[in-house]
């Protein structure tokens, strides 16, 4: 069972068996820690988080300056979207009334919009030293920590460069274009006093990443339950996390965060986005597992964002179990033994989706600056 993308990768066979027939209990889950780790070498100031919140709904960051950060991360869906693949480059609008504008000659962003909520813990594990810059990032894993993390959005085609610059170009554009505006220069100056340059890339990322670790959600009812309040969960929630262990979530869906950040192959669709199959990471249809925390919020689901609601995930989950290969492109011997070994049944189905309701914090911080110091539109057009 599970989210977004339990993928299962392919690995070795038979100590992948083994685990699927191991049973995992609630002491392979977790409550979030209420404190965030930070790098040693980019500390929290509120001034740095303050200029990162700027830049984060800016869109003089993209090419065209038509697209910021927020502008696929937004606050009222838990900082994803409620889109199957994202708008970036050439888009208009907001939410599910975002389109392209014509003429366009931009593909959709080839992935489902990930949640930046409680990035701050990504590859978070019980019991093993927690280091931030470790910390995979993006479906395929290809960046580790939120200060790297933050600048490959600015450099990718489709989601902010946009066609007039070179990927090895816009970093050195940006700079520029944030150094020519006096309120960025003095606020860069503040949150990184001592710089001699204080508007450069890496203090850019280093600002983004500042404010994307305040963007927790460490509060839910579960993480009330694992902290000692054996009434912050109902009887049929507490049954839905029995079953949720029972049928074999945990064995990728564990840990505080709900993940094993590794990745799997599961044979998910693909979206009808893109013209061409995505082959996840190493052309084995592998996606890391993604957190299952405030699903509420984050639909669609799984890399291609093919499923709307959380019974179709699970019921995918029953139908892969059962021998079915929903992706033509994805063959049995590539599919992971940990999800097709589960045993998600449609009668455990609402009971798990009841105790997935408890990993979900609406509390985070949703506040929108009224303005962006270049004068653009705030979260893009």
């Amino acid at each position: 069972m599970a989210v977004t993308a339990i993928s299962c990768g392919g690995g070795q066979e038979g100590s992948a068996k083994k685990e699927a027939a191991r049973m995992e209990t609630i002491a392979d889950l977790g409550a979030l820690p209420v404190t965030v780790a930070h790098p040693a070498d980019n500390p929290s100031i509120p001034q740095k988080v303050e200029l990162g919140r700027l830049l984060f709904f800016d869109p003089v960051l993209s090419g065209n300056k038509d697209v910021a950060c927020a502008t696929c991360h937004q606050p009222e869906f838990n900082y994803a979207e409620f889109l199957e693949t994202s708008i970036g480059v050439n888009g208009i609008g907001r939410g599910q009334g975002r389109r392209f504008t014509d003429p366009n000659d931009m593909p959709f962003v080839k992935r489902n919009s990930q949640s930046v909520l409680n990035t701050a813990f990504n590859g978070l594990r019980n019991d093993e030293p927690y280091d931030p810059t470790a910390a995979p990032m993006f479906w395929d894993m290809r960046a580790k920590g939120l200060e790297q993390q933050a600048l490959e959005p600015i450099r990718t085609l489709e989601e902010m460069r946009g066609n007039g610059f070179h990927e090895n170009n816009i970093l050195g554009e940006v700079v520029d274009r944030l150094t020519k505006i006096p309120a960025y220069r003095q606020l860069f100056s503040k949150a990184f006093p001592g710089d001699a340059s204080p508007v450069s890339q890496r203090n850019l990322s280093y600002a983004l990443a500042a404010y994307e670790r305040t963007l927790v959600a460490t509060n839910t009812r579960f993480d009330q339950y694992m902290r000692g309040d054996s009434n912050a969960l109902s009887t049929g929630e507490k049954e839905g996390m029995n079953a949720f262990l029972v049928t074999g979530c945990a064995k990728c869906h564990s840990g505080p965060m709900f993940s094993d950040f590794k990745l799997h192959t599961l044979g998910v669709p693909d979206t009808e986005n893109r013209r061409e199959s995505d082959t996840g990471a190493d052309r084995n249809y592998a996606f890391r597992t993604p957190s299952l925390r405030n699903l509420r919020y984050t639909a669609p689901y799984m890399h291609s964002g093919k499923f709307t609601t959380l019974d179709q995930v699970l019921m995918f989950y029953e139908d892969i179990a059962g021998g079915k290969l929903p992706n033509p492109q994805v063959h049995a011997r590539q599919m992971d033994p940990l999800a097709t070994h589960m045993d998600v049944n449609f009668k455990d189905i609402s009971r798990i989706v009841e105790f997935l309701n408890t990993l979900n914090d609406d509390s985070f911080d949703k506040a929108i600056p009224e303005s962006v110091p270049s004068g653009l539109p705030v979260m893009g057009r």
